[in-house]
């Protein structure tokens, strides 16, 4: 089946629900939040994800398995800024390219660079099929020029398959200069933390390769016995491996992980829930190197980022050159990176459990 491509436009997003186009189970529908903020929802059978087209393609939203995997925020719609932090509460966030991370006070970039909620140029919608069946994607271009310093196209591309509860994204980060670019990159991946759920991953949890991050960034307040809180998990990772209740993840707490991959070059996270199905999200070392654990549970907003895959830690520009963790793209090349994410059933959970014991026990 020949990929089908519909070009989208902001005039198509009414303030009613708009279906776009139907295959089999699956359906695009376009629509406006009260705000402005243009939305695409994708569906199957098995659940739906709804993406801002338009505005950093995020996945702002993904219920599977009968339940909502993002984010507990303060915002219960998307708002048309640029701002981080005026606008926080999506599934999926690309971070980057220029900068990322929390700026440090010698840094000038904006919380988590220019992409979270980047104004795409173009967007589309791709129904094809492949080896693994029918499916429906977004994709769409966003360039970022500043004369005399960087000028690429970023071009991510979320993926439907009919009967799926599985959500393979991916972003293309184009170079147009004939000159190399430096590069840094994080998917911001929210999942809602469950009182119980079990974190299961393929990274030997010793505080040699899952360490907790020391330092505070400066848009957080922390309570009396925080620092005290980290010291304990940084001598024992292993205690935040349960999602007990009583563990204080106010504000947040940011591990560093070492992962391994399986042999066909896949990392693999879970979070277990008490009945047995998971939260799944799989990455490629070989391409996002480094795996960064951001949890936040608080009265107002309630989020897991099992692994957010990434380029560097999120200590901002500055701190990260200094490591060496600031990549460059040279001219006129590309650059791609992947991961899967969603839901797995009880009996999916089982078999990928099995797969990192096997993948630890090399």
């Amino acid at each position: 089946m020949e990929e089908l491509i519909i070009h989208l436009l902001p005039e198509v997003f009414g303030e009613g629900e708009r279906v776009l186009v139907k295959a089999g189970e699956l359906s695009a529908v376009a629509f406006r939040y009260d705000s402005g903020v243009c939305g695409l929802r994708l569906q199957n059978e098995r659940g739906h994800i709804i993406l801002l087209p338009f505005q950093g393609q995020q996945i702002w939203d993904a219920v599977f398995g009968g339940r909502t995997l993002t984010m507990r925020s303060m915002f219960t719609e998307p708002r048309p800024t640029q701002v981080y932090l005026e606008t926080y509460g999506g599934f999926l966030l690309h971070c980057g390219v220029t900068a990322m991370g929390v700026p440090s006070a010698e840094d000038t970039h904006p919380l988590h660079g220019e992409l979270p909620n980047a104004p795409y140029q173009r967007a589309w919608l791709a129904i094809g099929e492949d080896e693994r069946g029918v499916y429906m994607a977004l994709s769409g271009e966003y360039q970022h020029t500043v004369a005399f310093q960087t000028n690429y196209i970023a071009r991510p591309e979320v993926r439907l398959y009919a009967g799926s509860t599985r959500m393979p994204i991916s972003i293309t980060i184009e170079n147009l200069k004939r000159t190399e670019m430096e590069l840094m990159y994080l998917a911001h991946v929210n999942f809602r933390p469950v009182d119980g759920g079990r974190l299961v991953y393929s990274a030997p949890c010793t505080p040699e390769h899952v360490r907790v991050r020391s330092s505070i960034p400066s848009h957080i307040r922390p309570p009396a016995g925080y620092a005290g809180f980290l010291q304990e998990l940084a001598g024992h990772p292993e205690r935040h491996n349960v999602l007990s209740p009583g563990l204080a993840f106010d504000p947040e707490v940011v591990f560093f992980i070492d992962y391994l991959a399986d042999e066909a070059g896949w990392a693999h996270s879970m979070q277990v829930h008490p009945d047995g199905s998971a939260d799944f999200i799989s990455h490629r070392p070989e391409q996002l190197d480094h795996g960064i654990r951001w949890i936040s549970r608080t009265p107002d907003q309630d989020a897991l980022g099992i692994v957010l895959p990434a380029t560097a830690e999120p200590e901002g520009y500055h701190a990260e050159k200094a490591k060496g963790n600031v990549r460059t793209l040279p001219g006129g090349t590309s650059v791609r990176f992947d991961m899967e994410a969603g839901y797995l059933t009880p009996e999916e959970a089982r078999d990928m459990e099995v797969k990192i014991k096997r993948i630890l026990a090399c």
